[in-house]
């Protein structure tokens, strides 16, 4: 197949998207079979390594998915996905997978340094992108690629997913009626001793910020509205690591990080974030039973149970009930390696997903004025903004 005939192919898949979307508004009933549409999005993922072992058996699962294509720059860790998953187009770069198996979303999880340029190599190939986050490594980069991605007529979202449990639906109802009143403050935080396998986490463009940190700065600015301005301390603590690709390395981006935030209306939000952090509970955090993000009013307080990417409960006390409840107990379908398969499916059915990718430019943001906080001693305005609420 040529890619000319590719490209109409990826049209034609697009216009038929559009057609759903308007007799979905008219039909209740609407199913993409009843007007011949692909069942299935055509999946391109690329970095076939750690975290693609959590994405990839969620997609083997999701009827509306298909997983065509392999990519990593490591041809044997593509090879032996291939053979675990039955996807037989496996490619050692990105220049030869545009090139190869035609599919229609790029799946993107490498090492976060190679996002935006990966990324942008998708757009310019007129493939949609999800892509973990962060979506570039600046926010400038980002943009561009949010402008790209608008010439090109095709949809780019980035990690995380946290605004899909059923856990920040609740939190964000609560605050839209008013059960806090007047909303003045809220923390978070998220930490380990941080991850062995690979160096790109402490080298230049990694850090606890876009790995770690990025998972609260989505919550709060979700819950409590986009961050007007951004004051920060970051610094390292563990000055070498160990890891399994490349030995005894220097670190070289922040593994220790204080982040506060301005919201409207005066609200203010803290989160802290770390690789320094011992946590009983371990890398995975299962069975954490503790708060990890809180949030204060003049009326009440709300508790959010476990991790935001693994949530257990909402825990809420108020003026007129001060006993402490637990609400949501169930995370339902809800797992953080969804994304990529709530995208898909925006794809077939023309409806935005919660999941934004302005939301996602914005906590970009929000981590370059941290990190240029800490360079200053200087309080850092924002640009970016996004639709909130977004329950």
């Amino acid at each position: 197949m040529s890619p000319h005939s590719t490209f109409a192919e990826r049209r034609e898949f697009l216009q038929r998207s559009a057609t759903a979307g308007a007799l979905a508004l008219v039909s209740p009933a609407f199913l993409p079979a009843a007007l011949n549409l692909p069942a299935q999005v055509r999946i391109g993922l690329i970095g076939c390594g750690s975290v693609s072992g959590i994405y990839l058996p969620h997609l083997a699962k999701t009827p509306h998915v298909q997983v065509v294509s392999l990519c990593d720059i490591k041809p044997e860790r593509a090879e032996k996905r291939g053979q675990e998953f039955n996807v037989s187009a496996r490619y050692p770069n990105i220049e030869q997978m545009l090139a190869g198996e035609p599919f229609d979303l790029l799946v993107n999880l490498t090492n976060m340094q190679e996002h935006g340029k990966l990324n942008r190599a998708a757009l310019l190939a007129d493939r949609h992108v999800w892509s973990e986050k962060p979506l570039a490594n600046s926010y400038a980069e980002g943009k561009a690629l949010l402008e790209l991605a608008g010439k090109r007529e095709r949809r780019l979202w980035g990690a995380p997913a946290v605004v899909n449990s059923p856990q920040f639906a609740e939190m964000a109802r609560i605050l839209r009626d008013g059960q806090l009143g007047r909303v003045a403050a809220a923390h978070a935080h998220y930490g380990h001793t941080g991850p062995l396998w690979s160096a790109f986490f402490y080298e230049e463009l990694g850090g606890s910020l876009p790995d770690l940190g990025v998972y609260n700065l989505a919550t709060l600015t979700g819950l409590l509205g986009p961050a007007k301005s951004v004051m920060a301390m970051t610094s390292i603590i563990t000055a070498q690591r160990t890891v399994d690709d490349k030995g005894t390395i220097d670190v070289q981006a922040e593994d220790n990080a204080m982040v506060l935030m301005e919201h409207n209306n005066g609200t203010l939000s803290h989160v802290q974030c770390g690789f320094n952090y011992f946590d009983p509970f371990g890398h995975e955090g299962e069975g954490q039973e503790r708060p990890t993000i809180s949030v204060w009013g003049s009326h009440g307080a709300m508790h959010l149970i476990g991790y935001d990417w693994a949530p257990q409960a909402v825990e809420l006390s108020t003026i007129a009930h001060p006993v402490p409840k637990r609400l949501v107990t169930d995370a339902q379908s809800y797992v953080w390696e969804q994304g990529a398969a709530v995208v898909s499916r925006s794809l077939l059915s023309n409806e935005e997903p919660t999941i934004s990718v302005q939301h996602a430019l914005h906590v970009l943001e929000v981590i370059e004025a941290a990190r240029q906080s800490q360079k200053t001693g200087q309080r850092v305005a924002l640009e970016s903004t996004f639709t909130w609420p977004m329950v």
